[in-house]
């Protein structure tokens, strides 16, 4: 990495710029995580159609689906964090991706969860050892680890390790995606991150949309909290080494 394009994330990335930058998103991002999972909630709920086969349990698609898509997005920005504090040093990058990676932690277990849920009526069976169910399972066991890792100690060399840990894993990202392509697996293939017209009706998307808007916001906002607590606690450490 360039000296100057280094000094400029140090600028960046400082402590005051980065905590200044979550106070002024957090009421933005926690009003739309409020707004926008009620009126999702109340829509896919109470307005959205049931489904023709599988009737009212294709509900838990507004909790599963988004839960999933973030799970993966949360894992891939912790990754990309995570390369950019390796090269960069900078102690920020680590710092985000330590803030983010418990809620993509929790959405994996919703995920996994709500996806039993909809399998035992669907399918016949809470769960079955195929590409999608078992690359999402390995997903959850990769943010243990690096949780485990990361929150184990302060030391750089720990946290190295763990960020190395977390983008070698960031390989099983699009083994999750394109798993039900590329193997024979009971789940379902995508019915919207396709080429073609998305294979589901505006009356169901519009509610699968805010929802996943929720779960971002969301996730954004306990971020952001998350983010703020760890530099805090990082410069009272470093105030009481000194």
């Amino acid at each position: 990495m360039s000296f100057s394009l280094k000094s400029q994330l140090i600028k960046i990335f400082k402590a005051r710029h980065v905590l200044g930058f979550c106070d002024k998103l957090l009421p933005f991002a926690g009003s739309i995580a409020l707004i926008s999972l009620l009126i999702g909630t109340l829509w896919g709920i109470f307005y959205a159609p049931a489904d023709y086969q599988q009737g009212d349990i294709f509900r838990i698609m507004y909790v599963h689906v988004p839960a999933s898509w973030w799970a993966l997005g949360i894992y891939m920005f912790a990754a990309t964090f995570s390369v950019l504090g390796l090269i960069s040093r900078i102690p920020i990058c680590f710092l985000i991706a330590k803030a983010f990676a418990p809620i993509g932690a929790g959405f994996t277990v919703i995920s996994l969860i709500t996806g039993a849920i909809w399998g035992k009526p669907t399918w016949g069976t809470w769960w079955v050892w195929d590409a999608r169910l078992t690359s999402m399972l390995i997903l959850l066991f990769l943010y243990i680890g690096y949780l485990n890792l990361s929150f184990k100690s302060y030391n750089e060399r720990t946290l190295n390790f763990a960020s190395i840990v977390l983008v070698i894993g960031s390989l099983n990202i699009p083994i999750i995606k394109w798993s039900v392509d590329w193997w024979y697996t009971l789940h379902q293939p995508a019915s919207l991150m396709r080429f073609a017209k998305p294979a589901i009706h505006s009356s169901m998307l519009w509610p699968l949309l805010i929802m996943a808007l929720g779960f971002g916001a969301y996730a954004l906002t306990f971020g952001c909290l998350n983010l703020k607590f760890l530099i805090q606690q990082r410069q009272q450490q470093r105030d009481t080494i000194e």
